[in-house]
């Protein structure tokens, strides 16, 4: 579960190397599909897969349009399929680590339209008394600011390494046993997302898997998409996923990460979801402007999304993940229409620059 800071490698140089890949009409440029490659041969990944979606001067489906035809819509872009290594390929579920935070802020966002609850609303105020301790305040803390990792709050993960399975609450508490950073100031932390995932069982009076499923999962038809609680097992297909270390840590129990990082998904599934959130299919346009207004962070992150500038200009949307055995990105257009969803099957990148370059490759014009 990285932080955006991983984004800001510098560009390596591509090599072309030709790669099997599938295309309906227009895909990736050459450079994407070599960067595929170069994830397993120079970034050490056992194995990667990519699936990007480009639906540029088609119509996107407004927020409230009938689901049908959102779903045709979608099918009609032009995309692209690359894969390279061996033990994945583009029908796994896989786990997606904190790209579950932008299912989490979307759901948020949608109860704050409802008027269920503020983004002003203190943490206190839904949680009373969790938020205590070592200097920390759950009545100085606002929704707001954790849904920007601006409440200074410490990530517990740092205490369990990601690895060892917490209750929601006993997360929290181990948090607020270490003092907050400077509040205001963009720190990452799944601490917030974790509280976020609480607030939304105490607006609600379901968890925050039962209310994604019910607002995203099921009207986008994600039919890959799940939250397994404490399930350890990935649903059928999937390859394997491996640590640094080589050792298989396929079975994983979710709790390790909870509502920061517990989302089991595809690629498809992915492509669409950010597809339609940036489209506005999602969101009301006031809360998607919300979503995307990263002035709370200092320009590092909005709400469950954070931008990435690339070097042709083009600015993209979305969100990384990482979780024991797997690390995955998704990016897309401010509009939604190209969207492209890379992973690999272990938790690291050995360098740190193809995923910029990869960007970089899909979303900047060629030039001849």
């Amino acid at each position: 579960m990285p932080t955006p800071r991983t984004l800001l490698a510098l560009p390596v140089s591509l090599a072309f190397l030709c790669l099997s890949t599938a295309t309906s009409q227009a895909g990736p440029a050459p450079d994407t599909n070599a960067l595929v490659r170069l994830l397993v041969t120079r970034g050490g990944a056992p194995a990667a897969a990519l699936l990007a979606h480009d639906s540029t001067g088609l119509g996107i489906t407004p927020a409230g349009a009938d689901h049908e035809r959102a779903a045709t819509d979608y099918a009609l872009g032009t995309t692209a399929y690359a894969h390279s290594g061996i033990g994945i390929s583009r029908a796994d579920h896989f786990r997606a680590g904190s790209i579950t935070k932008t299912f989490i802020a979307t759901v948020v966002l949608q109860l704050a339209a409802e008027h269920r609850l503020s983004l002003s609303d203190t943490v206190e105020q839904h949680l009373p008394g969790l938020v205590n301790g070592a200097g920390n305040d759950g009545r100085a803390l606002t929704l707001r600011s954790l849904l920007t990792h601006t409440s200074g709050l410490y990530d517990f993960t740092a205490d369990t390494g990601g690895t060892v399975p917490v209750s929601p609450t006993r997360a929290v508490r181990i948090a607020v046993t270490h003092p907050p950073a400077d509040r205001g100031r963009f720190s990452y932390s799944n601490t917030n997302y974790v509280l976020l995932g609480l607030v939304i069982r105490q607006v609600t009076g379901d968890s925050y898997a039962t209310e994604a499923e019910r607002r995203i999962i099921a009207p986008l038809r994600l039919t890959g998409t799940s939250f397994p609680g404490s399930r350890t097992t990935l649903p059928s297909p999937h390859g394997r996923a491996y640590a640094a270390d080589g050792s298989d840590v396929t079975d994983l129990d979710p709790r390790v990460a909870g509502a920061a990082g517990e989302l089991v998904t595809t690629l498809a599934d992915l492509d669409r979801f950010y597809s339609a959130l940036l489209g506005g299919q999602l969101l009301p346009s006031r809360w998607l402007r919300e979503m995307l207004d990263t002035r709370t962070a200092h320009g590092s992150y909005g709400m469950g999304l954070f931008p990435v500038k690339l070097p042709c200009g083009t600015t993209v949307w979305g969100h990384n993940g990482r979780i024991s055995g797997s690390y995955v990105r998704t990016a897309a257009t401010l509009d939604g229409r190209h969207v492209l969803t890379f992973r690999v099957n272990t938790s690291e990148i050995a360098d740190p620059g193809l995923e910029p370059a990869l960007l970089a490759a899909e979303f900047c014009p060629r030039t001849s």
